[in-house]
């Protein structure tokens, strides 16, 4: 597997130790603990889902700007713009901007990358407050 590539988390998603307590009735703050619980892991999700998107962009982009260092100064280059390709007369304006739009993406990767952390951080915290409640039903 890539090292770019991360496998899911073990600790995300699903509750399979609270299953044999779902049955049963639980104490309203239990319950309003799994509710946070469930709440906070589909945050995770959308969190991963971000995450992983950016670090798409970012790829791609340096992948194109490794390609364009390639091409020589003088072959036309062409841009995406909605279904037609136009061609793109500023070179060295478009490689400063997919520089910008790299160091954004690059910035909001590692804004994601925290924000995953504190909610995996809080996951865990919340799952071994509800082990230990659940433990002594």
């Amino acid at each position: 597997m890539p090292a770019c590539v991360r496998p899911p988390p073990a600790t995300f998603f699903p509750l399979p130790i609270f299953a044999p307590f779902m049955a049963g009735q639980l104490p309203p703050q239990i319950q309003n603990q799994l509710a946070q619980l469930q709440e906070l892991q589909q945050q995770a999700q959308v969190v991963v889902s971000q995450r992983q998107q950016v670090e798409l962009q970012v790829r791609e982009i340096e992948r194109t700007l490794e390609e364009l260092a390639k091409v020589p100064q003088e072959a036309p280059l062409y841009r995406s713009v909605g279904s037609i390709l136009v061609r793109v007369q500023d070179r060295e304006g478009l490689v400063a901007e997919l520089t910008d739009q790299k160091e954004t993406l690059t910035v909001r990767l590692e804004s994601a990358k925290r924000q995953e952390t504190r909610l995996r951080e809080r996951v865990t915290a919340l799952q071994t407050e509800l082990q230990a409640a659940l433990g002594g039903r």
